[in-house]
């Protein structure tokens, strides 16, 4: 079974960390959702809560498959100066694990160097002048061991991917069709 790690920072996008969360354990991965705060429950951008299953800190040296931002104004400048955070993106740089971020979040993975130099992204449109390189203006990108979404209704095509990186294109189609997806 695959791992993910999922770190959870105040105002995070709802949609985004949900859906993913909700996609992936469908296709029967292994989500551990991180909070990077002094609390388990983190707040969204819109008032939503969710209870983290643990602290990043307490699970940072544990084994697992990919690292996945959710975006959010907020919560990706707080994911952004988390050195813990950044410490991670390093370590999955390091082990040649996914990398996934949506949103504003890809500006983290500018922000640590963790982006080969011709690795092609996607993120919201307003986070483009943040970027080190051009921006695809399409709903998710792939490219080597970095997948990246535009926004929130992106959000269910990018869990997608990732599943199929994880877990097979077998199983990412049987999650699509149960959810009613079409695009996959």
């Amino acid at each position: 079974m695959s791992k993910v790690v999922i770190p959870l920072a105040q105002g995070f996008e709802e949609i985004e960390a949900v859906s993913a969360i909700d996609v992936l354990r469908r296709g029967g991965v292994e989500v551990i959702v991180a909070s990077i705060e002094e609390d388990v429950v983190v707040s969204g951008a819109h008032g939503i809560k969710l209870t983290a299953d643990a602290f990043l800190k307490d699970i940072s040296s544990s084994p697992y498959d990919a690292i996945l931002l959710p975006g959010g104004g907020e919560g990706t400048e707080r994911l952004g100066s988390s050195l813990l955070v950044a410490e991670e993106l390093r370590r999955a740089k390091e082990n040649d694990l996914l990398i996934c971020a949506i949103c504003a979040a890809p500006t983290v993975l500018v922000k640590t160097g963790v982006l080969s130099q011709h690795q092609h992204i996607t993120c919201y449109p307003s986070c483009i002048g943040e970027l080190d390189r051009p921006s695809a203006n399409v709903p998710a990108v792939a490219d080597g061991n970095v997948i990246t979404g535009q926004g929130p209704s992106a959000g269910i095509l990018f869990a997608l991917i990732i599943l199929s990186r994880l877990e097979g294109d077998t199983v990412a189609r049987k999650v699509a069709r149960g959810m009613l997806f079409d695009g996959f």
